[in-house]
């Protein structure tokens, strides 16, 4: 059951140390293996390629506790295919779907206590990473990796429900045309950081990337990804080499096929035809969904469907997704993994 000292209202996106978090080697050609631990401190060479060289990759994925008290992890095979991908750009072995599921599953029952409980809108934080380590100074493939998982409560992303939010188009790039955009390493954020911090000096909650050849077409919102729906009631998502292939950008897709009826474009979204959208969203973990009542662009903030109201279709693609989430929701097949 959940910890009761815990102030789940107030609950934020913030680390949080938990009881136990799950580790794992590799060495000599193998994947150990892995344990659970207290320690929540990191023991490594100074020469690992991961402080270095930026060699690592991360996840994010969520376990809900639903009404029946039971515990769902939403679509953890897609996290670890992905990051299965991520390893492989950056030459660093891939951990085993099974395996990756396993291990979330552990922690997720290690620290039960904090998850929070159902209907506060809050949920547990797994965050999956691999990095590369060991004595080493050459710009090569580490010689030694690490594999963990550690979690932390976090609350509802909005707090008396949802909003829009303002965002500024960026001069700045993403990812390089045929980079790492695709990929979820941690370079990508580090190039982010100045660019979401002058976009909040500006008093917007973050700023849009363009694709990083022609400057013309939307790519990613900050962290998460884009998306829009037409005046004809289409789903429209941009599709590039450099947009990082998001989870719940992947669910949105589907449950506006079959559960909306929309059709889906994933397609270019060119930045001087904001005209074509009556509603706009930014869509991730940590969200789920963003709506985006304006972009600023050239000076001019283009109104979606309102500043002040959430969008008819943005809302019930949120409320499908996060029901499916929590349980309340019959999800599609495969989706949900029970803990």
């Amino acid at each position: 059951m959940s910890d009761e000292s815990m102030n789940w209202e107030t609950l934020g996106f913030d680390y949080i140390k938990t009881d136990l978090r799950y580790l794992s080697y590799w060495r000599e050609g193998n994947w150990q293996e892995g344990v659970l631990t207290e320690d929540n401190m990191l023991h490594l060479s100074e020469g690992s390629t991961a402080l270095h060289y930026g060699q690592q990759c991360f996840e994010g994925l969520k376990a809900y506790r639903c009404k029946d008290g039971s515990i769902n992890l939403f679509r953890p095979d897609q996290n670890a295919l992905r990051m299965q991908r991520s390893c492989a750009r950056l030459l660093m072995p891939a951990v085993p779907v099974d395996a990756f599921i396993e291990a979330c599953k552990k922690v997720v029952l290690a620290n039960e206590r904090f998850i929070p409980p159902y209907g506060t809108g809050g949920a547990l934080y797994l965050r999956p990473f691999v990095i590369g380590v060991g004595d080493n100074i050459g710009v090569r493939t580490a010689p030694e990796f690490i594999f963990s998982i550690f979690c932390v409560p976090v609350g509802a992303y909005f707090k008396g429900g949802l909003k829009p939010n303002n965002f500024l188009i960026s001069t700045y790039d993403r990812a390089a045309p045929n980079g790492t955009g695709a990929a979820k390493v941690g370079g990508n954020y580090a190039a982010s950081l100045m660019p979401g911090a002058e976009a909040k000096a500006a008093h917007f909650a973050d700023c849009i990337y363009l694709d990083p050849q022609s400057h013309s077409k939307i790519e990613e919102v900050g962290s998460a990804n884009f998306f829009a729906i037409t005046h004809d009631d289409e789903f429209v998502t941009p599709k590039s080499p450099s947009v990082l292939p998001g989870i719940t950008r992947l669910s949105l897709i589907e449950l506006a096929q079959s559960r909306l009826g929309l059709k889906v474009i994933e397609g270019d979204v060119f930045v001087d035809q904001l005209a074509r959208f009556k509603e706009a969203g930014a869509c991730g973990t940590a969200a789920v969904i963003t709506p985006i009542g304006g972009i600023q662009y050239n000076g001019q903030l283009h109104v979606f469907h309102s500043q002040e109201d959430v969008g008819p279709i943005t809302r019930r693609l949120y409320n499908e997704l996060t029901g499916i989430q929590s349980g309340d929701i019959e999800a599609p097949a495969g989706w949900i993994v029970k803990v």
